[in-house]
């Protein structure tokens, strides 16, 4: 496990606490492998702004991988490595099917969040985020300015578990291409089939000439799989989805129990 050379970590429920907050005893361990010359990055579905003020507070130098892998970009330098917006033609597809739904779609472009209705759930997202909403007629006319990172939808487990098959057939039957996930239970996240954690930490990889396996990546959700299977060492925590756990090449801690911290120790500072 010494060959280790760049790690890539999810943020909500892996490497943040419930009370979105990083352990002291994580920060600590994430410097001793910094020290180490072992580049550390955040990989999330999080918007770059409320990446990046985790990434400043842990002195992260190296591009982030956010909006699901649809932007990497030095936090610091502000240097873009990949950009893979959703195409108009998707965007327009899934803004008319939320319409139909009456479901909150969040829309990002340009580092911030738009929306068309606003629920209680989306309101729960706001404040886990840390992004605020800027609310408008019509999603649609945003498209001038250009393509979004990619749309979320939030609603009750079930229903978006519905809504995640009808979707996909959808897209599928009018020939229109994009990745479909779940990042928490009640959201759905539409992207570009290439913005995914997994084709990001590829391109952040090969843009650092690091070998696959030398990459440490750590995930909970459906979201993380393809960074997971990217990576030479793909690390679950506890708390993770059964699915995930199952796919992971090693399992951890959780994250009220400092898992990133805890595999770290165990697999690369040993």
């Amino acid at each position: 496990m010494s060959n280790i050379k760049l790690v890539a970590i999810d943020l909500d429920d892996t490497i943040l606490r419930d009370d979105l907050t990083i352990s002291r005893r994580t920060q600590a361990v994430l410097k001793r492998v910094r020290n180490m010359g072992i580049a550390v990055t955040l990989a999330t579905g999080r918007m770059f702004p409320s990446a990046r003020p985790y990434a400043e507070m842990l002195g992260f130098d190296i591009p982030l991988i956010t909006y699901q892998g649809a932007l990497v970009k030095n936090a610091l330098s502000g240097e873009v490595v990949y950009h893979r917006p959703l195409s108009p033609e998707v965007a327009r597809r899934v803004i008319a099917f939320g319409r139909e739904k009456k479901v909150q779609v969040n829309f990002y472009l340009n580092d911030r969040l738009y929306v068309e209705r606003i629920t209680p759930q989306g309101e729960h997202y706001a404040s886990l985020a840390g992004v605020p909403f800027d609310r408008v007629s019509d999603l649609e006319e945003l498209l001038v300015q250009g393509a979004p990172m990619k749309l979320l939808m939030i609603e009750k487990e079930p229903v978006i578990d519905s809504y995640f098959t009808e979707l996909r057939e959808i897209l599928d039957a009018e020939r229109l291409e994009a990745h479909l996930t779940k990042s928490k239970p009640l959201y759905l996240e539409v992207s570009h089939p290439d913005a995914t954690k997994g084709v990001a930490l590829r391109k952040l990889a090969g843009w650092m000439k690091v070998k696959r396996e030398d990459v440490m990546a750590f995930g909970d959700s459906f979201n993380d799989l393809e960074m997971l299977e990217f990576a030479g060492i793909g690390v679950a925590v506890a708390n993770a989805r059964p699915e995930v756990r199952r796919r992971a090449r090693y399992v951890t801690s959780s994250n009220n129990d400092d898992g990133v911290a805890e595999a770290l120790e165990k697999l690369v500072l040993s």
